[in-house]
């Protein structure tokens, strides 16, 4: 870690005030998933046309989430059956800054992301009624309907480029746990790369495919709920566990 910081001191910082432009509630993103052993090379790659957020001198940041379901795990296997309108729905706090969020994603049928959030208190354990509202109006949800089904924690570096043409979102050590146990990934790197309208024009695409990392778009809610719950429906997924399991906890 101590390594991956002294890279990050060669990137000019931005404030979270400078990146308000690329919030990118509403986005295309595409996820590349690969060995912690190819960051380095990628960080110094793109260090004259980024920037990276900083916060209170920090450039690696620590979320923490909690995932919601039904019991019958709709939003997990509406994505594993490949359909497109679907949600994820999140609690999120930012340690970093201590900020809240209760968060909906909602994938259209056009491959776009939309983010809606509210400000919460993380450590609820019961969705409260600020909450419940906001899955009225943001989803076909009812609060009542869902439960805590997965909890993750992660470090996040955030890159923006000079010319605010796109955002990154790099997640490291990924750790998952509920239930039916826990898992961490300490070599896997799960990069996000998001802009508001076509990527083709990113200059984050022809680094990426210089240093042959390919595209691979699995959540982070499935592969935890995926590889803790063996019972889970999971096929569609296989290629890109078999992946993690070879290629990054072997």
């Amino acid at each position: 870690m101590k390594e991956l910081e002294t890279i990050l001191q060669q990137f000019n910082p931005v404030s979270l005030h400078e990146i308000d432009e690329v919030k990118l509630m509403n986005r295309i993103d595409r996820k590349y998933w690969f060995h912690i052993s190819v960051l380095e090379k990628l960080l110094e790659e793109v260090v004259h046309d980024y920037d990276v957020l900083e916060i209170d001198e920090n450039r690696l940041m620590k979320y923490q989430s909690a995932y919601f379901d039904t019991d019958d795990n709709y939003m997990y296997l509406k994505h594993h059956n490949k359909k497109l309108n679907r949600y994820k729905v999140r609690r999120r706090t930012y340690l970093s800054t201590n900020d809240d969020f209760f968060e909906v994603k909602f994938k259209t049928n056009k491959r776009r992301t939309i983010k809606q959030r509210i400000q919460t208190n993380y450590e609820t354990n019961e969705l409260v009624s600020s909450e419940n509202s906001f899955l009225d109006e943001a989803t076909p949800f009812k609060g009542q309907e869902l439960t805590n089904s997965l909890n993750n924690r992660f470090y996040r570096i955030t890159l923006i480029h000079k010319k605010k043409l796109d955002r990154c979102t790099i997640d490291i050590q990924p750790k998952f746990w509920n239930d039916k146990g826990e898992i961490q990934f300490k070599n896997l790197v799960i990069f996000e790369l998001k802009k508001g309208r076509s990527l083709k024009n990113s200059p984050m695409t022809d680094i990426l495919k210089k240093l042959k990392v390919r595209q691979r778009g699995l959540s982070k809610y499935c592969t935890g709920r995926a590889f803790l719950d063996p019972e889970l429906k999971r096929n569609a997924f296989k290629p890109r566990l078999r992946y993690i399991e070879r290629q990054i906890l072997n």
